[in-house]
């Protein structure tokens, strides 16, 4: 079974990305027969337009990926941008996409309203899309609950060629990740660069530190009990504990935990859980990272050639 992520390198990477996306990904090589993670720089276009920090994004991402975990000798790990068949292959399912099919994406007109450009890039995002997945034969493709429309679109799609053409790309199957924690950022509502409430999952321990003491916290008085249910520090801290651990401390806050100590204690755990990859990030060179994405890259690009060859034949066009 192929399996199949993409992420976009459009701002740095904080807790949330790693317990919403990296951590599940990363685990997930260790079960699937063959997984390819790509950075979706072309995607990030519709969001980044200053080339010195775009360029920027994408080596810090993926020096985070490979710092948090990821094993470039059991994952494809490739630059979306080296690999000209996707491009080649969206305009060639452009030809089939139905005006309507795109028109009822709901991501197009969310991100619009947020305030992004309604450029056409934007709008045929879900093609580039449906291109990065049917190149590999991406059976299964992990997405959260917001990209399930997406993956609906790529399967229309594939099912369309296939009839139009023959049988030449696998319907890929949404794997929709129910048990993926959702991070409070910290003042209280879904951790986001968008929402600028963020904590760095790398980068200056100050800044961290400084984030952690500003998360939002109720009136209470220093010495009340607390519910760790609604507490934001507690919610956010008990992502790094182990279940009896973080029982334990959930006890501690109902016996009226200061707000300042817990606030303390999880910059602790932070560092602690973060700490052999923060070492990890900084051994990582450069020129490591780059040659690393570079020979996956070229693997990704024969793959991806192998099946342009088909799609070719199959139009006509080769």
């Amino acid at each position: 079974m192929r399996v199949l992520a993409g992420f976009q390198p459009s701002g740095k990477f904080h807790l949330g990305n790693y317990f919403g996306s990296i951590k599940p990904n990363i685990d997930m090589q260790e079960e699937s027969e063959e997984s390819f993670v790509m950075i979706v720089d072309l995607h990030a276009l519709t969001t980044v337009q200053d080339p010195a920090l775009l360029s920027e994004n994408i080596w810090d991402a993926a020096a985070d990926f490979l710092a948090c975990g990821l094993d470039p000798t059991k994952v494809v790990f490739f630059q979306q941008s080296g690999v000209p068949q996707h491009t080649e292959l969206t305009w060639i399912l452009s030809t089939l996409c139905p005006t309507g099919l795109l028109e009822r994406a709901v991501s197009f007109k969310d991100k619009v309203q947020q305030g992004l450009p309604s450029s056409v890039g934007l709008f045929t995002y879900p093609i580039l899309m449906t291109a990065d997945i049917l190149l590999y034969d991406g059976e299964k493709v992990p997405v959260g609950k917001d990209q399930v429309q997406h993956l609906e679109i790529a399967r229309d799609l594939a099912l369309k060629f296939n009839n139009a053409y023959g049988e030449t790309f696998v319907p890929p199957e949404a794997v929709v990740q129910e048990d993926v924690a959702v991070v409070p950022g910290v003042d209280g509502q879904k951790m986001s660069k968008s929402y600028d409430n963020t904590i760095p999952l790398f980068g200056d321990e100050k800044v961290i530190k400084k984030a952690i003491m500003s998360i939002e916290t109720d009136s209470r008085d220093k010495d009340d009990p607390k519910d760790p249910d609604t507490c934001n520090v507690y919610l956010i801290h008990r992502l790094l504990l182990s279940d009896s651990e973080a029982s334990a401390l959930a006890d501690e806050y109902r016996n009226g935990l200061p707000y300042g100590d817990a606030k303390k204690r999880l910059f602790e755990s932070y560092m602690d859980y973060f700490g052999a990859m923060r070492q990890k990030r900084e051994s990582l060179t450069d020129d490591g990272v780059r040659e690393i994405v570079a020979a996956g890259t070229t693997k990704a690009r024969e793959i991806a050639e192998a099946k342009m060859e088909k799609v070719r034949g199959a139009v006509g066009i080769r």
